[in-house]
C-alpha cells in the first residue's frame, strides 16, 4: 500500500540514555557485556551455530506447540522454522489495554523488518515471534491507554479494577461487564472514518466480559497484525511451563552463585560509568510463586524459600515439588524470563526497548549459567508519527521535532520573541549594552572617590537590568495576546509529538491512528524502518564472566 501523503513517519535511533547511545555507536566498552554487535552480520552467523547445535528435531517440534500463528502464512512460517532448522527473532511487552503505548508496535514491527532481513542474510528460515508477557502483574501500567482525540485532547481510559491481589498477573486479571461501558466511551473519541467501525467492533470482540487482560491483549495483537504473519506465545502456555521447568529448577537450586553472576556485570556497568537497570536484590532469586496472595518474588532465608508479600516459605524440597507438580504457579523475573525465551525457542535476536537494552547488559553471565548464549540485542527502531496538521504548524515556526521537547510554556515565549521585529530586539540590545558600558564607566568615577560605592553602583546596575527585561517581558506577553491562535496551535502540536513533556511512542495509543489512517498506516511504518547490518563497526570480543563455568544440570 502507498504511504498516506497526509502523515509522515520520522524513524530515529533510541537515545534515552548514555548506555543506548553508547550501544548504537558500538563503543568498545560494552563488548564484554554482550554477544555481539547488533549490526554485525558475522555475529548472526555466529549466534546461529550456537542455536543450531541446540534444538534438534524434537526440541523444535515440542516448542512449536506453544506458538500461536496469526495468520496461514504465520503457521507456514512456522513448519519451516520447525522443518528447515529456523530461527526467530522475539520481542514482547506486558498485556497493555488496546496494546499499550505505541512503541509495543514498534517493537513488534521492528521485529518484523529484522526477520525478514536475516532471512535473506542467513538463507535459512527466520520468523518474528511476540511474547505475550501474560503473567506481569504491573497493573497501574497494563490497564492505561492513552488516546488523543481530533481536537488534540488527551484522554486516559483505564480498565476498571483492580479488585483483589494488585499483583494478579494479566492472565487472571478478568474483564468485568463495565468493559463495554468503556469501549462506548472510546467510540466517540475517534474520527468517524471508514476505519473506524471494524476497529472498535474489533476491539469489542477482544475486550469482552469474562476473558483476561492477556488473552483480549493477545487476540487484538493477533488482529492488527495478521498481515505481517507473526508469531505469537502466552508466557503461561502450558507447554512453554513444561519446557521451561528445568530452567526454573536450575534458578532456585543455584539462586545465590546466580545473584553474584548478575551482581558482576552490574558492578562493571557502574565502575564504567553507566546506571544499572535494575538493582539486584540480595538473597531475591530470579523467580515468582504465585497463590492466593499473588505473584510474589521468592528470597531466600536461610536453607529455605520464603515469599516476598506473604511470608510464606518452603524448603528446597518443597518447591521442587511443587514446581514439578504446578509449574503453572512459577514464572521468571525480568532477568530470567530472556534465559527462558532463548532456553524454550532457537532465538537469534531480541529487539529490545532502551530499558531492557540495559538489562540485557546484566545478564549475560546468567545465560552462560544456563548452558547458553545470549541472543543479539537489536534496538528497537524509535517512531514518531506526524500528521499534516502539526507539520504546517513546525513549519510555520520553523520548529524542528526535537525543539518540541520543550515545555509549551517556554518554546511559546521563545517562538513569540523569535517572532518580535528586529527592531525591537536591536533597540532592547542597544539599551542593554548601554546600561553596561554606562555603568562601567559610572563605577570606574565612583571607586576613585570612595571604593565602598561599588557595591550601590552594581546594585543600581542589577535594578536597571531588571527593569528593562521587566519591559521585554511585558513586551512579549503583549505580543502573545495578539498571537493566541498561533500559540494554541503549537500547543496542540506539543501534544501530539510529547504529550504531558514525553516522547509520543511512550504515550500515546495507536488505536486513533488506525482510525484516521486504517492499517495501512502499520505497513507504512513497518516500511519506514531499516535494518542496517553491516561489519564497518569493531566486532565485539563477546560476553565475559570472569573465571565462572557453568556446573552440568
Amino acid at each position: 500500500m502507498e504511504a498516506d501523503l497526509s502523515i509522515e513517519i520520522v524513524v530515529e535511533r533510541l537515545a534515552s540514555s548514555r548506555l543506548v547511545r553508547d550501544y548504537h555507536a558500538g563503543d568498545p566498552v560494552l563488548s564484554s557485556f554482550f554477544t555481539g554487535g547488533p549490526w554485525d552480520p558475522a555475529a548472526y552467523e555466529r549466534k546461529s551455530l550456537e542455536v543450531a547445535g541446540r534444538f534438534d528435531a524434537g526440541r523444535r517440534r515440542a516448542m512449536a506447540e506453544a506458538i500461536r500463528p496469526a495468520s496461514a502464512r504465520a503457521e507456514q512460517r512456522l513448519s519451516e522454522v520447525v522443518e528447515g532448522d529456523g530461527f526467530f527473532v522475539t520481542t514482547g511487552q506486558q498485556a497493555g489495554f488496546l496494546t499499550g503505548p505505541l512503541y509495543t508496535v514498534h517493537k513488534l514491527l521492528s521485529a518484523v523488518r529484522l526477520a525478514d532481513q536475516l532471512e535473506r542474510v542467513l538463507d535459512r528460515p527466520v520468523a518474528p515471534l511476540f511474547w505475550v508477557a501474560s503473567e506481569d502483574h504491573d497493573w497501574e501500567e497494563a490497564s492505561l491507554a492513552t488516546i488523543i482525540d481530533a481536537g488534540n485532547q488527551l484522554h486516559h481510559l483505564r480498565l476498571p479494577g483492580p479488585n483483589g491481589s494488585t499483583t494478579l498477573p494479566m492472565s487472571r486479571r478478568i474483564l468485568g461487564n463495565d468493559v463495554a461501558d468503556l469501549i462506548r466511551e472510546l467510540g466517540p473519541l475517534l474520527p468517524p472514518t471508514e476505519f473506524s467501525e471494524d476497529l472498535i467492533d474489533v476491539i469489542a470482540r477482544c475486550y469482552a466480559p469474562g476473558r483476561s487482560v492477556a488473552e483480549a491483549f493477545e487476540d487484538m495483537i493477533v488482529d492488527l497484525f495478521a498481515e505481517f504473519d507473526i508469531l505469537v506465545v502466552d508466557a503461561g502456555h502450558p507447554a512453554l511451563k513444561a519446557l521451561s521447568g528445568d530452567v526454573l529448577a536450575r534458578e532456585l537450586e543455584r539462586s545465590a552463585e546466580h545473584e553474584a553472576l548478575i551482581a558482576e556485570p552490574t558492578e562493571r556497568l557502574v565502575a564504567a560509568g553507566y546506571d544499572p537497570q535494575v538493582q539486584v536484590i540480595p538473597d531475591a532469586t530470579n523467580a515468582f510463586f504465585e497463590d492466593e496472595a499473588g505473584r510474589q518474588r521468592l528470597l531466600r532465608d536461610g536453607d529455605r524459600f520464603v515469599l516476598r508479600g506473604s511470608g510464606r516459605t518452603f524448603s528446597t524440597d518443597e518447591a521442587m515439588e511443587l514446581l514439578r507438580r504446578e509449574p503453572d504457579r512459577f514464572s521468571p523475573n525480568v532477568f530470567l524470563r530472556p534465559v527462558v525465551e532463548s532456553t524454550v525457542f532457537p532465538t537469534l535476536a531480541y529487539v529490545a526497548g532502551p530499558a531492557e537494552l540495559a538489562y540485557f547488559a546484566q545478564i549475560g553471565c546468567l545465560f552462560k549459567a544456563h548452558e547458553i548464549e545470549m541472543p543479539i540485542v537489536y534496538p528497537r527502531a524509535s517512531v514518531t508519527i506526524v500528521e499534516r496538521k502539526v507539520r504546517k504548524v513546525l513549519d510555520k515556526y520553523h520548529l524542528d521535532l526535537p525543539s518540541m521537547r520543550v515545555p509549551p510554556h517556554e518554546l511559546a515565549s521563545k517562538v513569540v520573541r523569535d517572532q518580535l521585529p528586529d527592531s525591537v530586539e536591536q533597540a532592547l540590545s542597544t539599551i542593554a549594552a548601554r546600561i553596561e558600558a554606562g555603568y562601567r564607566d559610572l563605577l570606574a568615577a565612583a571607586v576613585q572617590i570612595d571604593p565602598t560605592l561599588k557595591g550601590p553602583v552594581n546594585r543600581a546596575q542589577n535594578v536597571s537590568i531588571r527593569q528593562l527585561r521587566d519591559v521585554e517581558a511585558k513586551i512579549v506577553q503583549l505580543a502573545k495576546k495578539q498571537q493566541e491562535i498561533q500559540l494554541e496551535q503549537l500547543s496542540k502540536a506539543g501534544v501530539n509529538l510529547y504529550p504531558e513533556g514525553a516522547p509520543q511512542e511512550r504515550v500515546l495509543n495507536i488505536v486513533p491512528y488506525l482510525a484516521r489512517y486504517g492499517r495501512g498506516l502499520l505497513g507504512d511504518i513497518a516500511a519506514s524502518i531499516e535494518i542496517e547490518l553491516t561489519a564497518s563497526l569493531p566486532a565485539w570480543s563477546g560476553v565475559r564472566c570472569g573465571d565462572f563455568r557453568a556446573t552440568p544440570a
